[in-house]
């Protein structure tokens, strides 16, 4: 545990913050429909003076690492998804922003690319896979020909996608386009990003986020005591 602990510590050596408001100004961001500039004045509510561009350089260096120590935590998603391409704009241009969730909500994966093709939905595919360990019987698509062909075509590729049923249907997929509106709810008010790599980390903390409030982790084996958000946050991290 003491090497555990030495990287987690590691992890912000040299900031000259505190470990717990770092945490929090990222995951707050992150989470709620708030601004850098929000955060610079709740955090001088707290006694700490901090540029809003400091803020922006956390959330850039910590959210890939959140996304690693939370994955370790994940629970495996059901085996129907539905599959829909959302759009978050990026220097004025609008990304794709292609998602996933199961038949109870749950998010599968996510995969933010600056165009819409065959071989974009295939990447996403294969991520997802990857993610989840195991390929879904049933995938349920929208009318858009690309990924019904991306979904046709994987089977030569993978022997794990041949029994992965194909269907369409704008009814089923109501539930993911629903699910868009959690993400998009945080999204919008951040009135694009200036860069496609800034983009792809900060949706994917807005992701981590929307799946932590799903209750899509498992940290029954943390045997926590104390249960509050700064508590859950320290543990999974430093385990």
């Amino acid at each position: 545990m003491a090497k555990q602990l030495e990287d987690l510590d590691a992890l912000f050596k040299g900031r000259h913050v505190e470990r717990e408001l770092i945490i929090l100004c990222v995951r707050w961001y992150c989470r709620y429909k708030l601004s850098y500039r929000d955060l610079v004045e709740m955090m001088l509510e707290r006694g700490l003076r901090v540029a809003h561009t400091t803020i922006m350089r956390w959330v850039q260096r910590y959210v890939p690492e959140f996304e690693k120590r939370w994955a370790r935590y994940a629970r495996k998603t059901g085996r129907s998804w539905r599959i829909d391409e959302t759009y978050v704009k990026v220097r004025g241009q609008w990304g794709d922003l292609y998602r996933a969730v199961d038949r109870d909500g749950n998010t599968v994966d996510f995969r933010l690319s600056p165009k819409r093709d065959v071989a974009v939905a295939k990447a996403f595919l294969r991520k997802a896979l990857r993610t989840q360990g195991h390929a879904p019987t049933c995938v349920t698509l929208d009318g858009y020909a690309a990924s019904h062909r991306a979904v046709r075509e994987l089977p030569d590729e993978n022997p794990a996608w041949r029994r992965t049923k194909r269907r369409s249907s704008k009814y089923l997929n109501n539930l993911i386009e629903q699910d868009h509106r959690g993400l998009k709810s945080r999204t919008g008010p951040m009135l694009g990003f200036k860069n496609f790599d800034s983009a792809a980390i900060t949706v994917a903390g807005v992701e981590l986020m929307h799946r932590i409030h799903k209750d899509q982790f498992d940290i029954s084996r943390l045997h926590l005591k104390d249960r509050t958000p700064a508590s859950i946050w320290n543990a999974v991290l430093a385990a």
